[in-house]
């Protein structure tokens, strides 16, 4: 049996989840910067592996955590769900060696962008320990409703975050209200955040009460962070 690892013991850990056609080092380039300043919280950006994706009649093949059934993503969209619970499967598997490596549950925060966002949402619920968060930036619930009773009552108690841009034209922002409102009806504490002309996309708004939220989850002083993301990552 492995001893816990000083540095994992220590501080909370942070797993971001890219969108279809991402990387996680163009996902680190763009989210590390804001946490530059808090060397106790460690950050993970995996690469989802390469899969075949038919777009305009062509396959072609991108980086995708699971099947894209086709664009715009509604609240209606349905997923191939054989596939969403196998890459659920992966992501546990990323989070039960960070808790053997000795990190508390209760510090690791499962967060995603678009597609990324939908398996961080689905891998919190079906997650049998409560987390210190989820954050889900322009995602959806890609799970039907009768996963629900499959939802075991410690990832009920995980918090949610949830950004979305009201002119979203890849995923609607009806799906992200849908999901949100899903995750309420299991009783989960979701905070949901409208953006009004915001499209598909990060923006710094959105990232700056992502840190805070998080740090303070954490319970780090952000006396030592800056207003803005620093000059290097």
């Amino acid at each position: 049996m492995a001893h816990p690892s000083p540095a994992a013991a220590a501080g909370g850990f942070v797993l971001w989840l890219h969108g279809s056609g991402g990387t996680g080092e163009l996902s680190r380039a763009q989210v590390a910067p804001y946490f530059s300043a808090t060397p106790a919280l460690r950050l993970c950006f995996p690469t989802a592996p390469t899969t075949p994706i038919t777009c305009y009649g062509c396959e072609i093949m991108i980086n995708a955590w699971f099947g894209i059934p086709g664009t715009p993503i509604t609240a209606t969209t349905v997923r191939d769900e054989k596939g969403v619970l196998k890459a659920v499967e992966h992501v546990h598997e990323m989070l039960d060696k960070e808790v053997a490596a000795g990190t508390s549950p209760a510090d690791i925060f499962v967060c995603g962008l678009s597609q990324g966002g939908a398996l961080a949402v689905a891998s919190v619920l079906l997650y049998p320990k409560t987390l210190g968060g989820c954050v889900v930036f322009s995602g959806s619930v890609p799970l039907s409703k009768s996963f629900a009773e499959r939802v075991p009552p410690e990832a009920r108690k995980t918090p949610v975050l949830w950004f979305h841009g009201m002119a979203d034209g890849l995923v609607l922002f009806e799906a992200g209200q849908a999901g949100c409102a899903f995750l309420q009806k299991l009783g989960m504490a979701c905070i949901f955040k409208a953006y009004p002309g915001l499209g598909h996309s990060l923006v710094d708004q959105e990232l700056q009460y992502f840190r805070q939220w998080v740090l303070e989850r954490l319970g780090i002083s952000q006396r030592t962070e800056a207003a803005g993301p620093s000059s290097s990552s």
